[in-house]
């Protein structure tokens, strides 16, 4: 989440993953037992607190960052790090900006980072780590052996989450189809749908560290995630209580900014995504308006299912209705009035199926 809600760091990061020259370099200088102070960016901000040093102009490259890490003072690189525009520099902060280093290189290194807004490298000689700083966090790099396992946990936490959104959802689906839904089962997947959405922004936060090295794993996210974006928001439209000042993406957005706390609160939930109306009965009656349902027939256009909704209004008037009545909906041919019909019928009887036995 933190990562997520912060860019800068965010774009720090992808610029020292494996897989980037910016990263072998670093590796260098930590091989060789150096030390170094980087500054990603060489606009006017940098130069009027930059003294001394000499200017370099030239294409980056691993061997050069390694070799201009023997100077003393600190290695300006272009805003892509494409390019070492200066070594050797003094940089001289805002002594008054506050920082929590003892080191000179890293107090150097926060304050400049806090005080200009320029991302920041320290490599430590003695301890043999690399610190990142952006204007408001301070980012220890780990081994990319540590960050696998917490990776590969993360994606086991994931997988079983994940397989309770699925019986939550087939659940779901069921009560829908049997007009038995409460204010709680829409509750209960939402909540458990968030907390797939937080497990994986986690596992992003992983990705992006671990740059090339993190390509399985990004593809099991991916196998993993699909659809439940998708699911998250088409429960919101189906439930969602909107009016001129509520809309789908402000309810989705409460959702994500919702602490642990709130969101394992199912009251505090409902509450706040404005599903429960007037009532504070988690087991009053709701209608689902069928947009989950209909975005599991394949290849239905999104107009035509708005048409629909907006005609009918509720799930239960839309399974009711028959072909002719389907068809009598502006933008329904009679080709997809069967179709809505037969795949409405199959999904009911293999829910209910399910349910069942």
């Amino acid at each position: 989440m933190a990562l997520r809600r912060n860019p800068e760091l965010q774009a720090a990061l992808a610029a020292v993953a494996p897989g980037q020259p910016l990263r072998e370099g670093l590796d260098r200088i930590l091989k060789a037992g150096m030390g170094a102070l980087i500054v990603i960016g060489d606009g006017p901000e940098v130069l009027n607190i930059s003294s001394g040093g000499f200017l370099v102009n030239a294409a980056f490259s691993p061997q050069r960052l390694s070799e201009l890490a023997k100077t003393d003072g600190a290695i300006v690189l272009t805003p892509d790090a494409g390019y070492i525009a200066r070594a050797n520099v003094h940089l001289v902060p805002n002594p008054n900006v506050p920082t929590e280093e003892t080191g000179t290189r890293h107090r150097t290194a926060e304050r400049v980072a806090r005080s200009i807004g320029v991302p920041v490298i320290s490599v430590s000689e003695d301890m043999a780590v690399v610190t990142v700083y952006t204007k408001t966090i301070r980012y220890q790099l780990e081994p990319i052996t540590s960050i696998l396992s917490r990776c590969n946990q993360a994606l086991q936490t994931l997988e079983r989450y994940k397989n309770r959104l699925n019986e939550e959802s087939t659940n779901l689906t069921s009560l829908e189809v049997e007009d038995l839904v409460t204010l709680r089962d829409v509750v209960t997947l939402l909540q458990r749908a968030e907390l797939v959405a937080r497990i994986s922004d986690e596992i992003d936060r992983y990705l992006v560290e671990l740059g090339t090295d993190g390509r399985l794993v990004r593809l099991q996210l991916r196998e993993l995630m699909a659809g439940v974006e998708d699911e998250r928001r088409l429960v919101v439209l189906d439930y969602l209580q909107a009016d001129a000042s509520w809309d789908l993406e402000q309810a989705i957005d409460t959702l994500s900014d919702l602490d642990m706390e709130d969101l394992l609160d199912q009251d505090k939930v409902a509450h706040a995504l404005h599903l429960s109306g007037q009532t504070d009965d988690m087991d009053a009656q709701l209608q689902a308006r069928g947009y989950r349902m209909l975005a599991r027939i394949p290849r239905m256009p999104d107009e035509m299912s708005e048409r629909l909704i907006a005609h009918y209004g509720s799930l239960e008037k839309l399974s009711r209705a028959s072909v002719q009545d389907l068809a009598s909906v502006d933008g329904v041919t009679d080709h997809w009035a069967l179709t809505i019909k037969d795949a409405l019928g199959r999904i009911a009887e293999s829910s209910i199926l399910d349910r069942y036995t």
